[in-house]
């Protein structure tokens, strides 16, 4: 058993990890920290988990030794990871990043995008992207990994097989993507309250959205080529799921047949991606560790469609970083992941 702490296992990604964890096979938590809830009932404020941990309370992380763990993940808010990898990262053995805090490879997009200057521009090349349908090769043994968005993590799967084969113009990518509301975190925000969120749906972010250069940066790595995306994310009036329709301009002349090869031929042998006719449902995928996918072409318009469905909570956040652990310490990467949904 490979022992792990949870650092913000109170947070929404925190305990969906917290929740996978106690059921991995390979992976003993021995600490789950929250910040405001230390001290507290974990199973007070999930009641869900009451099955695996009893009267078990949240950490504090000052009380716990995490350089005696075989792994660290980080659940944190964006920006506290920064400090917490500069003041204690060294004597870490293994750390698995859910934030943003080092995903850019560039310190120089902070600014720009998160609104402050990196905390610790000279690590962020010690970190590996962690998507491991992309870069699986990177994640092996890997002990500094950043966990993708759920937004990106979305719309680089839908696009990913048409930029590596070079077949959509690498500028005028379009993402239209919906997420469900827990991509907002558990703290109540004005615009994320029931009142707010039923009976309506709305855009946000827009032109500016923080993971337009994540996603960039990653589809530049794949299609070998600079990349533009205009990236518009909604917020839909559900609790979990995201779904991304891209819009692409192809290169060449194209057939759906084309498309179709294309797409199976690039997913085939991952356990965790699948081919879909139609338009993907964020329900089929809700609890799962898996992104379906799917792909059209529209003749009438000379426009590539292709569009993803994911859970944010994990294939976009934790799942993911799970399935990241797993490619870390060794064991086999579908271990301890769902790959079917919950339905209806």
């Amino acid at each position: 058993m490979h022992s792990v702490v949870i650092v913000g296992a109170s947070g929404y990604a925190g305990a969906e990890l917290l929740r996978l964890c106690l059921g991995h096979p390979g992976l003993e938590v021995v600490g789950a920290t929250g910040a405001s809830q230390a001290g507290e009932p974990i199973a007070a404020l999930y009641p869900n988990l009451v099955g695996a941990v009893g009267d078990r309370r949240f950490d504090r992380v000052d009380d716990l030794d995490l350089a005696a763990a075989d792994l660290v993940f980080l659940a944190l808010p964006h920006g506290e990871s920064q400090s917490l990898v500069a003041e204690r990262g060294a004597g870490l053995a293994r750390i698995v990043d859910l934030a943003a805090d080092f995903r850019l490879d560039d310190a120089a997009l902070y600014p720009t995008w998160y609104g402050e200057d990196h905390a610790a521009p000279d690590l962020l090349d010690t970190f590996v992207f962690g998507q491991p349908e992309l870069f699986r090769d990177d994640l092996r043994g890997a002990t500094r990994i950043a966990v993708p968005g759920c937004y990106p993590t979305t719309g680089m799967l839908a696009l990913a097989p048409l930029l590596r084969a070079g077949l959509v113009e690498p500028t005028g990518l379009i993402v239209d993507a919906a997420s469900g509301v827990s991509g907002a975190g558990r703290p109540p925000k004005p615009h994320t309250t029931f009142c707010a969120v039923d009976e309506d749906f709305t855009a946000y972010g827009l032109l500016t959205h923080r993971h337009t250069p994540e996603m960039e940066q990653a589809l530049t790595r794949v299609g070998g080529t600079d990349v533009q995306v205009l990236f518009t994310p909604h917020l839909a009036p559900m609790n979990r799921g995201i779904l991304a329709t891209c819009y692409a301009r192809p290169t060449t002349a194209l057939t759906q047949g084309q498309l179709d090869a294309l797409y199976h031929d690039a997913y085939a042998a991952e356990p965790f991606v699948t081919v879909v006719d139609g338009s993907p449902s964020t329900k089929a995928t809700a609890g799962s560790n898996s992104v379906h996918v799917a792909v059209h072409l529209d003749q009438r318009t000379g426009t590539v469609v292709a569009l993803a469905a994911l859970d944010n909570l994990v294939k976009g956040a934790a799942g993911q970083a799970v399935q990241c652990a797993n490619l870390s310490l060794g064991l086999d990467e579908p271990t301890g992941l769902p790959a079917t949904g919950l339905y209806p």
